[in-house]
């Protein structure tokens, strides 16, 4: 039996992000039918993380963060319950994102929403005071303008500028009356409602069970399984 893949979502308050947390693990589990999957969050939804680990005691689970970005969680939060249930930190996988699957994705709910291949684009990220989760959206905007063969402008839906809305004026400003807005959130709830009330023409979903997302949430934990059992061996 593989490790378990431990799935550690952000949780949220709205059911929705819940449901499509859910949504994509079944994705995955579609891709490797043979691997234990299971879910827990870091706020607000059941099981917490703390509980998924004591559930999972004496096993050696693989968590794999449903983040977008390396921020507080993955750096100080993810390692400190690692420690705490006696494990190492080698069992932790990086966030998601950046990567080239996510812009897949990405692409993907662009076109999903109408927008056409010439219109400017803006990426919305959830936003956050850490320079390192900064750096990630900008590097994810590059990677989604090599996808799709046009710039993309960061921007962030709190603690930094530019905010969505101000990327968007601004390319209104230059000359593009008709701008595409990619939501750069996995799951519904508060952010991904705050990215829908700029004044893009077309506005992306989040990201949600896109089956791009799920390779990824695979080769993170293919990587980090392997990580573990070379430093074992």
């Amino acid at each position: 039996m593989p490790p378990v893949l431990l799935a550690v979502a952000h949780g949220s308050r709205d059911p929705a992000a819940v449901a499509s947390t859910r949504a994509l693990l079944r994705v995955v589990r579609s891709l490797r039918p043979e691997l234990p999957v299971r879910c827990c969050f870091l706020d607000f939804d059941r099981p917490s993380l703390t509980d998924a680990l004591s559930r999972l005691a004496g096993s050696q689970p693989v968590l794999v963060p449903l983040l977008l970005s390396t921020g507080y969680h993955l750096r100080v939060d993810l390692p400190a319950a690692l420690a705490a249930a006696g494990l190492p930190v080698t069992h932790l996988a990086p966030a998601l994102g950046p990567h080239p699957l996510l812009a897949e994705a990405l692409a993907d709910r662009l076109a999903e929403a109408g927008a056409p291949p010439h219109a400017p684009v803006v990426l919305a990220g959830a936003g956050s005071s850490d320079p390192t989760a900064l750096a990630d959206t900008a590097r994810m905007a590059a990677l989604l303008a090599t996808r799709l063969g046009r710039p993309v402008t960061p921007s962030h839906l709190s603690a930094a500028t530019p905010t969505p809305h101000q990327a968007v004026a601004g390319l209104r400003a230059a000359g593009h009356p008709r701008v595409a807005l990619a939501t750069h959130l996995l799951s519904p709830g508060f952010f991904a409602r705050r990215a829908a009330t700029t004044p893009a023409t077309w506005t992306s979903a989040p990201i949600g069970p896109h089956p791009a997302v799920a390779r990824l949430v695979l080769h993170r934990y293919d990587r980090a399984r392997a990580a573990t059992g070379a430093l074992a061996a």
